[in-house]
């Protein structure tokens, strides 16, 4: 997208959600974005998200503050990193591990350990001297930000409940009863009861929790400021966003209000303010929906640049618990997945920070019914009545070091850009402390908590220098599974091809790109699979694994794999 398509693009987006409205101010805003343009760095590399090994974190939880995260660099190199998401670090009160934003402007001062009396100047120098460093070592960098909603500690909701005439009364939703949107669904079923909560005379709206009230977009001040805080971060220095809960950004009367055609238009308008100030900025669309559904914020090339597979996690567990390759292969087929453009890409994960997550949106009663029965170890876990499963991977797989390995080759090897978090790769478990201690502080029992928590960097330093600990030895293989993927461009954005096997525990795939052809065999099953073609494919797989044979025919162990070069 150019330069004037960016502008049209901007202008038809407008005038679709505001056909009464004068340009005035959105040509003002362009006037904005022409000035400020100059001071954003290029991106040489358009599409750069596809071969992206992705990292995420919370800056204080990893390493107390970014002089911490700094030092970290070099660990996360290491490991393969090439691009970090950092999740929340605007201000907030903290009462949503910081989706709550009370100013998209600033970044907390705790994760610069700096004064509360720190100048605002200061603490972006300090950001983009992170920046700078994380960019020297081919690092990008992305992070999280609300669209949909904000604190009601935001100067906007602050003004916005003195009262009917406010001039920020229009930047929520706000009734005199609980009687409009009706048909929209409780997403944090058993913890609000409604997306209502009572202010003074009248309602506000929220789809989350109710100390985050939801912006109103039918308000074109509020496309434009929320526009305005993309532009700023650009111009820090920032590689990208993650656009978080935008499937909710538009409401109408008689409808879910998920997925709404204004709510892509408000998404093409963000996409084209970024295309406008830096090609190659990645929007990476947070939208826990069915394919189909995520598809739409891809397909046209004008919205997002990338999304999350939601439907594959729960999926990869399943199939690891069946020891069949079924539940991989039926979500992969165009039936569930849809193609997307070429220029478009999945990202793929196996934990987050969130639950494994069970919404009937992309999984059937019967399957969770299943997984929670096979994942949810401890009746604590328990998310949402049974919508997910709050642990950790190495506490979904008992620390089972072989089942963890087989969950990242599934992950890695498949079609996708791969997310890691933060401590899964040494295998960190559920913080019990941090859990309780967040109840204390939200008031809210979220058992996502559970897998949150610090880094004891001492503790894990020490782990990791004893190569037969459960932590090196997660940490060794999942490092060098990144290594070798990063040598083949076939895994970021190569075709695949089913191969079929009569035992239904062996998945087997290739993976192509041009000259390069890979094999990846995957034992699901929990014994030995002796294959009946007979001819050797070399000794060694890609990631250094001496290949078995037995009377001429490959061997793949229990819970093992092969990435074979053909």
């Amino acid at each position: 997208m150019n330069h004037l398509q960016s502008i049209r693009l901007l202008e038809k987006s407008f005038l679709e959600l505001y056909p009464e409205s004068s340009l005035a101010p959105l040509h003002q805003f362009i006037g904005e974005l022409e000035q400020l343009k100059p001071q954003v760095p290029a991106c040489e590399n358009k599409d750069w998200y596809k071969d992206a090994i992705v990292y995420s974190l919370y800056v204080d939880l990893f390493n107390k503050d970014f002089a911490g995260l700094t030092e970290k660099l070099d660990h996360l190199s290491q490991l393969g990193v090439t691009c970090l998401w950092l999740l929340p670090i605007l201000d907030s009160p903290m009462k949503d591990a910081g989706f709550d934003i009370k100013d998209y402007r600033k970044i907390r001062s705790e994760l610069f350990s700096l004064p509360d009396t720190s100048s605002p100047a200061e603490e972006q120098k300090r950001f983009r001297d992170f920046l700078d460093h994380a960019h020297q070592k081919d690092i990008k960098v992305i992070f999280d930000i609300a669209m949909n909603h904000t604190s009601m500690e935001h100067p906007w909701f602050l003004e916005s409940r003195k009262g009917l005439d406010n001039p920020f009364r229009d930047y929520y939703i706000w009734n005199k009863d609980t009687e409009k949107y009706k048909e929209a669904r409780l997403l944090f079923k058993g913890m609000c009861p409604s997306n209502w909560e009572k202010d003074g005379d009248c309602y506000f709206f929220h789809r989350f929790f109710e100390f985050q009230p939801d912006l109103n977009y039918r308000n074109p001040q509020v496309l434009i400021e929320m526009s305005r805080n993309l532009a700023f971060w650009l111009s820090q220095g920032v590689d990208g966003f993650r656009a978080d809960a935008i499937p909710y950004i538009w409401k109408e009367e008689g409808t879910i209000c998920e997925n709404l055609p204004k709510t892509h238009t408000v998404v093409r308008f963000f996409r084209a303010v970024t295309e406008f100030l830096r090609p190659g900025t990645l929007m990476l669309a947070e939208a826990c929906q069915k394919p189909n559904d995520v598809v739409a914020y891809l397909k046209t090339g004008d919205e997002c640049n990338a999304a999350y597979h939601f439907p594959l996690m729960p999926q990869m567990f399943k199939a690891i618990s069946m020891e069949s390759a079924e539940p991989v292969k039926k979500t992969l087929s165009t039936e569930v997945t849809p193609e997307i453009p070429a220029d478009s890409q999945w990202f793929t994960f196996l934990r987050c920070h969130d639950e494994l997550s069970l919404e009937l949106v992309y999984v059937n009663e019967q399957d969770r019914a299943y997984i929670h029965q096979n994942y949810c170890h401890q009746p604590q876990w328990d998310f949402r009545v049974g919508e997910g499963i709050s642990a950790r991977l190495s506490e979904l797989f008992k620390k089972d070091v072989k089942k963890i390995k087989l969950a990242y080759s599934l992950m890695l090897s498949l079609p996708g850009t791969p997310v890691l978090y933060y401590g899964d790769e040494f295998g960190k478990g559920n913080d019990e402390a941090y859990y309780k201690e967040q109840i204390q502080l939200s008031g809210k029992d979220d058992t996502r908590f559970l897998v949150r928590g610090k880094v004891n960097w001492q503790e894990v330093e020490n782990k990791l220098c004893q190569p037969d600990s459960f932590e090196a030895q997660v940490f060794g293989y999942l490092s060098n599974m990144v290594k070798s993927r990063q040598k083949f461009k076939a895994f970021g954005r190569g075709q695949m091809k089913w191969i079929e096997y009569k035992n239904n525990a062996l998945l087997i795939y290739q993976r192509t790109l041009e000259n390069e052809n890979i094999m990846v065999m995957q034992n699901l099953s929990a014994t030995d699979i002796v294959c009946d073609r007979e001819g050797s494919v070399g000794e060694k797989d890609i990631l250094g694994q001496e290949l078995i044979y037995q009377n001429n025919t490959l061997v793949v162990p229990a819970h093992s794999f092969y990435w074979i070069q053909l």
